[in-house]
């Protein structure tokens, strides 16, 4: 008789109680921390992946009765080798120091982290632990039934993790080659050869290379990969998300006016939001609740802005071409950066007053009549034309910061627009666009404020860009609903 297939699951019903947001090892990977769910138990082998135009996202889950280390930093750069797939035990991350890290180390010489099919666990039978089973219940004893199920009480014991990566589109086989290192070390954790193993992972495409590269992905992983509606999943993952404790954050009024209002000096290095942070206030939703309707604003390569009704219904109701990518695209030709954390790093060190006109330049003052500040952008790079003919020369710096705030304005602007005509109050902004960066931040939040004259405020996320990576992982569809295999 041939061995069980893996059983496919409707929808995974994720036990958020208690979940928690684990400690980073870098900067780098700020917006990627691992979420600790000690409370879920389902077993599940399905990995999701949302490829956008710039980056593509990879979200996973990972069986361990305490809560692990987040993403290396060689994982999360798509470097890494079987070996850095291991999700190492480290102590619980304190609420007063949510940002501290601990050394990874193994826990009893074992490695921790793998994909756990249901199937592998539900026949561990007869000593055969993770193994499979030709055979039914009805061949054997109680007394070998009563210590199987001991022992599958130990292997289900609640915990695990929701484990982000993310790999640049243009080096999507580093991307396929971690998939596949996570497929293997899969396989060798759970005591199985690799094809029996394939057979119980399930590829959950998003976003448009789930179109361009499902031939790809099908063709190196030789796993089973669906498609999922890219709209959809950024819903359902926002959904999720805004129900894990400390994801949800805003910055103050005063936090948005110390961060805008640096220019000439060099920022100090703004850590990722705590609940408790120094000198900058950052409030955090500590006991979330559903909060429909809403407005997602996603920034991707470009931007979509969708209105989610109470009901979890959902329409694009606008958008820009104007977002990381055009961001990206012009400094990659105007800066030495070679990648969007150089660029970013880059605006911290600029001052935009050098390549900006601002209010001040045209009137020597404020125009108190229309409420704007002498600080306030008036022409975006309106310093850079020069009637002379001579072309003037500018730092790096002040050109990603200068770029960074036109672009962030825009977005901030058209996404006020947008809740003012539906009459939404709440503001999620997602994408990796945003990847944590105060000005970023700050900018989008300094928009809303502006244009809605106080009556609205910019809401964020911890996991901004894997919206649509979250969703499609959550969403799992099951044989007997529609979905469309590639």
């Amino acid at each position: 008789m041939s061995g069980p297939s893996l059983p496919t699951a409707k929808a995974i019903q994720v036990d958020t109680r208690g979940a928690l947001i684990l400690d980073e090892e870098s900067p780098e990977t700020r917006d990627s921390r691992g979420i600790y769910l000690p409370n879920y138990i389902e077993p599940v082998s399905h990995i999701a992946v949302d490829i956008g135009g710039s980056l593509a996202k990879v979200v996973y889950f990972t069986r361990s009765p305490e809560p692990p280390s987040s993403p290396s930093v060689a994982a999360t750069k798509g470097s890494s080798t079987i070996s850095d797939l291991s999700s190492p035990v480290s102590s619980s991350p304190s609420k007063d120091t949510p940002l501290s890290s601990s050394p990874p180390h193994k826990a009893n010489g074992k490695f921790n982290g793998a994909l756990t099919p249901a199937v592998l666990e539900s026949h561990s039978l007869n000593g055969h632990t993770n193994g499979t089973l030709s055979g039914g219940l009805s061949s054997l004893d109680p007394r070998t039934v009563h210590e199987s199920l001991l022992r599958r009480s130990v292997q289900h014991f609640p915990g695990g993790s929701l484990n982000f990566e993310r790999f640049e589109t243009d080096n999507i086989d580093d991307c396929v080659a971690f998939i596949q290192a996570l497929i293997e070390r899969s396989a060798q954790v759970n005591g199985v050869s690799i094809q029996e193993m394939r057979t119980g992972v399930k590829i959950m495409a998003t976003g448009g290379g789930a179109h361009r590269f499902h031939e790809l992905f099908g063709r190196e992983l030789a796993v089973e990969v669906r498609r999922e509606d890219e709209m959809e999943c950024l819903i359902e993952g926002l959904k999720f998300i805004t129900l894990i404790p400390d994801e949800v954050y805003y910055f103050s009024d005063e936090l948005i006016h110390s961060v805008s209002h640096q220019a000439g000096c060099a920022s100090a290095p703004l850590e990722r939001p705590s609940p408790d942070p120094p000198k900058y206030a950052v409030t955090f939703e500590a006991h979330p609740t559903p909060q429909l309707p809403c407005l997602l604003v996603n920034i991707g390569s470009g931007v979509s802005i969708i209105k989610v009704d109470e009901d979890g219904s959902y329409e694009r109701v606008s958008g820009t071409s104007l977002g990381g990518g055009t961001l990206w695209g012009l400094l990659s030709m105007l800066t030495p950066a070679t990648n969007f954390d150089e660029m970013l790093a880059l605006s911290e060190k600029g001052d935009n007053e050098t390549v900006d006109m601002l209010v001040g330049d045209i009137y020597g003052q404020d125009y108190s009549k229309l409420g704007l500040k002498s600080t306030m952008i008036a022409s975006s790079f309106g310093k850079v034309f020069k009637k002379s003919g001579k072309k003037g020369t500018f730092r790096a710096e002040d050109i990603s910061k200068s770029l960074l705030y036109a672009v962030s304005n825009n977005i901030g602007q058209i996404a006020y627009m947008n809740a003012e005509k539906y009459h939404l109050d709440r503001i999620y902004f997602g994408g990796c666009f945003i990847r944590g960066h105060a000005a970023t931040i700050s900018t989008l939040s300094y928009a809303i404020r502006f244009w809605s004259k106080g009556t609205k405020r910019a809401l964020f996320l911890r996991h901004e860009g894997f919206l649509g990576a979250i969703g499609a992982w959550i969403k799992n569809i099951g044989e007997d609903e529609e979905h469309e295999d590639i």
